[in-house]
């Protein structure tokens, strides 16, 4: 490997020399592990400069996950491919809430890669299992609008290889097999109208993969606020693992957010509209003319991708206890919220 994908592997040289100072400037360094991330490994860097040194005390690096079964899964959809292209082509002056990235590099296996990411502490990574009602999500839901602006039907989306790549032969492939197992490892922790669901979705996989929504742009792919960092104040916050990237409706982002993170069913079904209605209001002061119409019909079947992505995702990464948990309460609510607005029926 020309560069380290470790903490252990890197250099005090190294670290200086990618953080824009000489290679002297930089005395040692510590690593601690930080985050939850079931498809990457990160680490909080504790920076030792020489004195007079103007650079940050510390940075955040993302690198390849521990978990034999989660890289492989990360080379076969593109995962960490999409994240440092993200941050080496989109990310630097778009304006979407998204932390610095001060180097990005990967190998040609699409595996071995390294991300040295600007630390947004005392900035706090939201809680899955918590959830977090509509008034908390607002900063989230004004950034969602700020990603989705960035490339509002625009020929860019399929210029980008990395974006425009398809994995729809990979889903049809692996999904009805994944479900399977996902249903017998949630048989005892989850309803059987949820369960039912997913076998209502894989009748309907193909309508599912390709649908045209009614504006194409890029969507962060798994918005929930496990993936959001959040100011001390909640007032601001920040988008984090883009490792899920594509194409498709915004609309869908938002689905995601709002039925991954609202516990109760009630609450969550009084939110949609008015977060939506949010969404729309954001995308306005960005420019962009919405046909509202047209985009609920894709924020109601978008409330499915949830509960996909529980399905998928719990299948392929590392197996942990908070994993376990945190993928049925990741089917339970956008199953309640799809049940509610009838998303399979719009297939």
């Amino acid at each position: 490997m020309s560069f380290p994908t470790a903490p252990e592997t890197m250099t005090p040289a190294w670290l200086a020399d990618k953080l824009g100072r000489s290679a002297g400037a930089l005395r040692g360094f510590t690593a601690a592990k930080v985050g939850t991330g079931q498809m990457c490994d990160s680490f909080r860097l504790a920076l030792d400069w020489a004195e007079g040194v103007d650079a940050p005390a510390t940075v955040v690096a993302k690198c390849p996950s521990h978990d034999e079964a989660s890289r492989n899964i990360a080379a076969l959809t593109g995962t960490y491919v999409k994240e440092v292209n993200w941050y080496r082509e989109l990310a630097a002056g778009s304006g979407v809430a998204a932390p610095h990235c001060h180097h990005a590099e990967i190998a040609a296996n699409d595996v071995d890669f390294v991300l040295l990411l600007s630390d947004l502490a005392p900035a706090r990574q939201g809680d899955q299992l918590a959830g977090l009602g509509l008034d908390g999500l607002a900063p989230c839901i004004d950034a969602a609008a700020g990603l989705h602006a960035l490339l509002w039907n625009d020929a860019r989306l399929d210029a980008l290889p990395w974006l425009a790549r398809d994995s729809g032969a990979i889903v049809r492939a692996l999904f009805p097999q994944l479900y399977l197992g996902f249903r017998e490892r949630y048989a005892a922790r989850l309803a059987p109208e949820v369960l039912d669901l997913g076998a209502g979705l894989v009748e309907r996989l193909d309508a599912w993969l390709t649908r045209e929504p009614a504006a194409r742009t890029i969507v962060h792919g798994d918005l929930r606020i496990d993936n959001i960092l959040f100011a001390p104040d909640s007032a601001r916050c920040w988008l984090v693992d883009w490792q899920t990237l594509g194409r498709g409706s915004g609309a869908t982002d938002l689905a995601y957010l709002i039925g991954t993170s609202i516990a109760n069913p009630a609450e969550r079904a009084a939110a949609d509209r008015p977060a939506f209605d949010r969404w729309l209001a954001a995308l306005r002061a960005r420019g962009i003319a919405p046909d509202a119409a047209a985009l609920w019909t894709d924020y109601r079947i978008g409330a499915l991708s949830g509960y996909f992505m529980a399905v998928f995702a719990s299948m392929n990464v590392e197996r942990t206890a908070r994993g376990d948990e945190m993928f049925a309460v990741m089917a339970e609510r956008p199953a309640r919220q799809a049940l509610a607005l009838g998303s399979l029926d719009l297939l």
